[in-house]
């Protein structure tokens, strides 16, 4: 081989090995809670997106740990593209310098989404609830109440709670009689918060604790609960099995969870790409088939049948008595509470 054509095919390599560089992007590592909503995601937002556009979706759970993406950003070395986070973390973690700003005009219309789902480094991708469910096919007397929930004279029987401080203080307090209202301005001040410590005491000898989503539904199955705080989409998903799971709405906690980009994640552009489809009014129809969780991209809901609509925690039956999580508290007190509740959970 000749010097010069030695050269050209040099040059022509590094040529094509330039082409190659942004190939990085042709995949996307999306990672999210798991269970049946990463199932539906899947469905919904990974495979349509690596039909349309080619871009391979290589999906990886987690359990929100905010840990993690803040060691992968403070060692700048970020292997994360898109990652699903909860609410009180995505204001943190904004304030902390862990996400990326989302740039709207790639992504949709501010208008056409609930104003909840709208923040600088996170959007809300679907609406979930929190609420009480027990078995239909072992309790024949139904809860009315919260207070039915705390109420173990009533109601004989253990009760399945999530493992933490969220929700609990908040169904607490419901229990207790505070309008659901008044939950956050009752919480925020000492009296209240002993209060809510003081009626989940009372129930404490019944409790069994749950800490990852699919326990709930498991328990209730089991007949090892009677009652149980749980994820409004694990019931359906319980019930898609031939289960006879129903839930009780009034006073049911609704939240968001959301899209980020971690700070300094490796293909920002792509990843605000696969964003942008999955906020679409087709897509967010198309999760909400998939699992009972409510679309934020409001032109969805008229793309949605009425047998599905009626599972929706945003539906003007269920949404009717609920609360909306307030991620500002959790976000200002979560911590404390949370380390309060960790030592009155080991007394």
């Amino acid at each position: 081989m000749t010097l010069k054509r030695s050269l050209t095919c040099a040059a022509l390599g590094a040529l094509f090995a330039g082409l190659a560089l942004p190939s990085q992007a042709q995949q996307l590592t999306v990672v999210n809670l798991g269970g049946a909503n990463g199932n539906a995601q899947k469905a919904a937002f990974y495979e349509p997106y690596t039909k349309a556009t080619g871009v391979k979706i290589v999906p990886v759970e987690y359990n929100a740990e905010q840990a993690k993406i803040k060691a992968m950003v403070e060692a700048k070395k970020v292997t994360w593209d898109v990652v699903e986070v909860e609410s009180p973390d995505v204001v943190r973690g904004c304030d902390e310098g862990l996400f990326e700003k989302l740039d709207y005009s790639k992504i949709g219309s501010k208008a056409d989404f609930l104003p909840a789902a709208v923040t600088d480094c996170g959007i809300g991708i679907f609406v979930w609830s929190t609420v009480m469910a027990y078995n239909a096919d072992r309790l024949k007397t139904a809860p009315t109440s919260w207070a039915d929930f705390f109420d173990t004279k009533k109601i004989p029987g253990k009760r399945g709670m999530r493992k933490g401080a969220r929700y609990n203080l908040e169904f607490a307090l419901i229990a207790d009689g505070v309008k659901p209202a008044d939950v956050y301005k009752v919480l925020a001040t000492k009296e209240g918060a002993d209060r809510a410590f003081k009626k989940l005491t009372e129930l404490k000898p019944h409790i069994q604790w749950w800490e990852a989503g699919a326990q709930a539904p498991q328990f209730l199955v089991a007949g090892d609960v009677v009652l149980s705080t749980v994820y409004n989409g694990r019931i359906d998903a319980a019930n898609r099995e031939g289960r006879n799971l129903k839930i009780f709405w009034p006073g049911g906690i609704y939240d968001l969870d959301y899209w980020t980009i971690p700070k300094g994640a490796p293909n920002k552009e792509a990843s605000m790409k696969f964003i942008a489809f999955s906020m679409q009014a087709d897509s967010q129809a198309a999760y909400a088939r998939n699992i009972p969780y409510g679309p934020t991209n409001t032109k969805a809901l008229a793309k949605l049948d009425q047998k599905v609509l009626e599972h929706l925690p945003t539906s003007a039956t269920n949404g009717k008595e609920a609360l909306q999580f307030n991620i500002g508290f959790w976000a200002d007190q979560g911590e404390s509470l949370e380390k309060r509740f960790a030592s009155w959970a080991t007394q």
